[in-house]
C-alpha cells in the first residue's frame, strides 16, 4: 500500500517585500514540505526581493515598478523569471499554478490583483484593509460566487475567525475587536489639539510605519477594522464593537446569546495569524514566544472615549451605510493623515476633515472597481478642498 505524496501549497505573495510578506516567507521557510513559492510580487525594494528570491526560489518575481524590475535583470537566481507591472501581478495571482495568495500589498493598489485571485477561486490570506473597506460588498460577493476561501490575516480578524469556527452564526450576540489605544489612551482629550506628529507616531507597543501609527493614535485603524469585520463575517453593524486592551494579548472576542464569550489570546506576533491563514488545520509551528500569563500578570480593559477618539463615533454611521461612505472615510483619512504628518493641520483636524467629507458624499451602493476609483478620487478632492479652505 502506497501513500500519495501531498504536494506543497504553491504561494503567490502580493507585497512580498513588506512586513507581512517577509513574515509569510519566514513561516514558509519553517515548513518547506508544506509550502513553495510560485510568485513574489513587490514594488520598489529590489534588495529585499533579491534576498527573498534567493531564499524561496519562486518561479516568478514581479516588480510593479518598471525601474525596479530593470534593476533586477540578470541578478535573480537561475530559473526565476522576471516580470513588471500590475497586469503581471494580476495574471499570476489568478494563475492555475497558484494555490494560495497572501494579499499583503499596501493600499488600494492591491485590490485588483486580490480581487482577481478571489474571482479565480483561490485561498486568500487577506492582509489588505482596502479590499474590504472600499469594496467589501463586491469582494465577498465574488468570493461566494467563485468558492474562494478568504481567511483574515489582521490579528483582530484572525482572532474572531477562530472564535467563530464551529458556532452557529445566528447565535452571535456581539463581535468585539481589541485595540491598544495608541499613545493617547490615557491623555486628557482637551490637550490633543497640541499633539505633534512625533508624539502620534510613538506607539507604546509597536514600531509601525508613520501612517499606520497615526491611524492607531486617532483609532481610525480600529474604525476601518470594524468596517472590514462587517463584510468579512457578515455581521450587522449593531453587533460590532471595540474595547481598549493595552497589553494586546487578547486579539478579539465573540459573545454568544447564551452569555459565553470566546477570546483568542497570543503574544503579539504577526506570524501567528499568517500561519493560521495559510493552514487552519492542523496548526503550524510559527516560532513565536509562548504566552506566559503568570508573567503577564494581568489583563486590563477600558471603554473607548468618543471625545478622545471621535473616529469611533464617526464610523457608526459609515457601518450602517453603503460602500461609498467607507471609501470616502478611507480616502479622506489618507489625505488628512498625510497633511498632519506634514504639519499642515492639527491632530484633531484629521477626523474633522474626514467628517466634513462624509457630509458631502452620497450614500450609494458600489458595483464595480471603476465605481471604487471614482468615489475614492472624489473623496480625496473634497478632503484637499477642505484642507485648503
Amino acid at each position: 500500500m502506497t501513500t500519495e505524496q501531498i504536494q506543497p501549497m504553491r504561494m503567490t505573495i502580493l507585497g512580498a517585500t513588506g512586513s507581512i510578506g517577509c513574515s509569510t516567507a519566514d513561516v514558509m521557510l519553517q515548513h518547506p514540505d508544506k509550502f513553495s513559492a510560485f510568485a513574489l510580487v513587490g514594488h520598489r525594494n529590489t534588495d529585499k526581493m533579491l534576498e527573498l528570491a534567493t531564499l524561496l526560489q519562486p518561479q516568478w518575481v514581479v516588480m510593479t515598478d518598471a525601474n525596479a524590475a530593470k534593476a533586477l535583470v540578470g541578478k535573480l537566481p537561475a530559473g526565476v523569471r522576471l516580470e513588471s507591472g500590475m497586469d503581471a501581478a494580476i495574471t499570476l495571482a489568478s494563475a492555475t499554478e497558484t494555490d494560495m495568495v497572501m494579499a499583503a500589498m499596501v493600499g488600494s493598489a492591491g485590490l485588483p490583483a486580490t480581487l482577481a485571485a478571489v474571482q479565480a477561486g483561490k485561498r486568500v490570506g487577506l492582509a489588505n484593509k482596502e479590499c474590504l473597506v472600499t469594496a467589501g460588498q463586491i469582494f465577498m460577493r465574488e468570493a461566494k460566487k467563485s468558492g474562494a476561501l478568504v481567511v483574515p490575516v489582521d490579528s483582530e480578524h484572525a482572532a474572531v475567525h477562530q472564535c467563530l469556527v464551529g458556532h452557529d452564526h445566528a447565535s452571535i450576540s456581539q463581535v468585539i475587536l481589541t485595540a491598544s489605544g495608541g499613545p493617547f489612551r490615557d491623555r486628557d482629550p482637551k490637550t490633543l489639539h497640541a499633539v505633534t506628529p512625533e508624539e502620534a507616531i510613538a506607539h507604546p507597543n509597536w514600531d509601525m510605519g508613520a501612517k499606520i501609527s497615526v491611524d492607531s493614535a486617532t483609532m481610525m485603524n480600529k474604525a476601518l477594522e470594524l468596517i472590514e469585520a462587517r463584510w468579512l463575517f457578515d455581521i450587522e453593524p449593531g453587533k460590532l464593537s471595540a474595547i481598549i486592551h493595552p497589553e494586546s494579548i487578547i486579539h478579539g472576542m465573540v459573545e454568544y446569546i447564551d452569555g459565553s464569550v470566546l477570546a483568542q489570546l497570543a503574544m503579539p506576533d504577526m506570524r501567528m495569524p499568517i500561519a493560521y491563514a495559510m493552514q487552519v488545520q492542523p496548526r503550524l509551528h510559527t516560532g513565536i514566544p509562548w504566552l506566559d500569563l503568570a508573567k503577564t500578570g494581568q489583563l486590563n480593559f477600558q471603554a473607548i472615549d468618543n471625545e478622545r477618539f471621535p473616529a469611533m463615533r464617526l464610523v457608526q454611521d459609515v457601518l450602517k451605510g453603503e460602500d461609498s461612505l467607507a471609501i470616502a472615510l478611507n480616502a479622506a483619512n489618507e489625505v488628512a493623515n498625510a497633511a498632519f504628518r506634514n504639519r499642515e493641520i492639527g491632530f484633531m483636524d484629521i477626523v474633522t476633515t474626514v467628517e466634513a467629507v462624509l457630509q458631502q458624499v452620497d450614500n450609494i451602493p458600489v458595483d464595480s472597481l471603476n465605481d471604487v476609483w471614482s468615489h475614492d478620487a472624489n473623496a480625496r478632492a473634497l478632503a484637499a478642498a477642505a484642507l485648503n479652505g
